[in-house]
């Protein structure tokens, strides 16, 4: 995996202009049911905010294009819980993440719309909750107003960590040189 979330790093210091659409696919892979649980962004995403404080690829548009693939990863979840309904929960991948639905269902039971809201900060059952609360009815715009909320704080968490390592590491290097 690590080499892979090299070559997509390598990609991206290339050919800038496919940064955007790459980290639309990375968070909507992140947020995506069952994708969520195989496909870790989260690391391209610090790398991507070390790029973004060093000036190689501009806030705006990645922030956007994150925002994006964050809200359509959950809302395909939940519509795919909707539509399939409590089966979707069984199906083959998940057999040996049992527990993650579980956790998932119990917390969407416990808070519902919170649980939405949170769910999407709590790495394993972050691309799990928004199927839960298509399976168990939650209404549509609730979800979404939940979907949305998390994705203008998430995004930017992800992107943070290195965006401020940049930023110290060029401190300390001023302080070096006093």
């Amino acid at each position: 995996m690590e080499a892979l979330i090299q070559q997509a790093a390598e990609f991206i210091r290339q050919n800038q202009a496919w940064a955007g659409p790459i980290i639309c696919l990375m968070t909507f892979g992140e947020s995506m049911f069952i994708l969520g649980i195989l496909i870790p962004a989260t690391a391209l995403l610090l790398m991507t905010g070390g790029l973004v404080a060093s000036g190689t690829l501009p806030l705006l548009p990645i922030l956007l294009w994150g925002y994006a693939g964050a809200l359509l990863g959950d809302a395909v979840s939940f519509w795919l819980g909707r539509w399939i309904g409590p089966s979707v929960l069984r199906c083959k991948p998940l057999s040996t993440h049992r527990r993650t639905v579980a956790r998932a269902r119990l917390l969407f039971f416990r808070y519902g719309f919170f649980a939405v809201l949170l769910g999407r900060f709590l790495g394993p059952i972050r691309s799990t909750i928004p199927t839960v609360a298509g399976v168990m009815g939650m209404p549509e715009y609730k979800f979404q107003l939940a979907n949305f909320i998390s994705a203008l704080f998430w995004v930017p968490g992800l992107l943070m960590p290195g965006y401020m390592a940049i930023h110290a590491a060029e401190s300390f290097k001023l302080l070096k040189l006093f």
